[in-house]
């Protein structure tokens, strides 16, 4: 029998969406019953990972997170996917409050990077403020000996603007922003680049991207599939 997967959402709303349509859409399934079962929780009014991160005053979102860790239990989920790379920052937090395993969607990413890219040596780290001030990506690629690399100042208020500006805000978002951020990225020799935000996921639905790319989302995926029971295609 399939595992119950828990998802706590809504960290945008679109990026859960669309994690919902790829986990059909990568399911190996002939029928309804071989997809696997999931309760979606689409918590779109938690409190800003970033801002929390950057500020310090967290209670209010690791109690939001608290009672949707709750909801899953009562919903006997079998684990638990977070679709949202700042949010990982609390990662040992939210998982001490519950025995259901939280799929870690930053370790993850970096150790299919691994494998995906041999000889990988350096990794660029394309995420929020929240997710490069707070190392969480830095110290996956630190475990495996690799060296993650952030964007300069001005390219990352290009990744900042990308994500809250355009994605955010409902729309296909401004390329030449990624663009630019990827090119500074290939000029600090990136084996590969990271993908480490649900809205750049987003993004990547309406853009062809370089071969270097790695969502974090896709792995994401992949994992939820896998853990489930179910095969991936």
């Amino acid at each position: 029998m399939k595992g119950k997967l828990g998802v706590i959402g809504g960290m945008g709303p679109e990026a859960t969406a669309y994690f919902y349509e790829e986990v059909i859409r990568h399911t190996k399934a002939d029928c309804d019953q071989e997809h696997i079962n999931m309760a979606i929780l689409s918590h779109a009014q938690m409190p800003d990972r970033t801002k929390a991160i950057i500020s310090g005053e967290d209670k209010e979102l690791l109690e939001a997170m608290r009672e949707d860790v709750h909801a899953m239990e009562l919903l006997h989920v079998d684990h638990i996917a977070i679709p949202c790379n700042t949010s990982h920052y609390f990662y040992d937090q939210i998982q001490a409050m519950t025995d259901i395993p939280i799929i870690h969607m930053p370790r993850e990413a970096v150790r299919y990077a691994a494998d995906r890219y041999e000889g990988v040596r350096k990794i660029g780290i394309m995420g929020t403020d929240g997710t490069i001030s707070s190392g969480i990506y830095h110290k996956e690629c630190e475990r495996l000996g690799i060296e993650a690399v952030s964007p300069s100042e001005q390219r990352q208020r290009d990744v900042m603007s990308l994500i809250y500006d355009d994605v955010k805000a409902g729309k296909k978002g401004d390329y030449q922003k990624f663009e630019r951020t990827m090119e500074e990225f290939i000029k600090k020799d990136c084996d590969a680049v990271i993908l480490a935000c649900t809205e750049i996921s987003v993004f990547k639905k309406d853009h062809v991207l370089p071969a270097i790319c790695l969502d974090a989302m896709d792995v994401l995926i992949r994992e939820s599939i896998l853990r489930s029971g179910a095969q991936y295609k």
